[in-house]
């Protein structure tokens, strides 16, 4: 599924690399712990979380996470967002929690990365 598809099911606001929306994802891991998000392995996940600081970019960048979600409403300070945007690390962020969230994406086809 397109990047730009799970915009659209969760009506989420693009916080940096909209050009990225045309990636493609089959998996999401849901976290905020990121010793969790550490323990992945699967190729091409995308990111669901609350936490809005710059480790979770560290983390992604370290798995080479392309996108995350951002739950709740919640949005990262610009400072976090601009190493985002220099990482290549797409950032979206919706006002559903993390169970709802999980739960569109799953009912529309996305796997969850313990599955890949």
């Amino acid at each position: 599924m397109q990047l730009s598809m799970i915009k659209d099911l969760l009506n989420a606001e693009v916080l940096c690399n909209e050009d990225m929306l045309c990636m493609e994802t089959f998996s999401a891991f849901a976290s905020d712990l990121m010793s969790d998000v550490l323990a992945l392995s699967c190729k091409e996940t995308i990111l669901i979380t609350g936490l809005t600081n710059i480790q979770t970019i560290r983390t992604a960048e370290m798995l080479d996470i392309k996108c995350i979600i951002f739950v709740r409403n919640k949005k990262p300070d610009n400072n976090v967002i601009q190493f985002a945007k220099e990482k290549g690390i797409c950032l979206l962020a919706t006002s559903y929690t993390m169970f709802t969230t999980c739960g569109i994406l799953y009912c529309n086809g996305i796997k969850g990365a313990d599955m890949c």
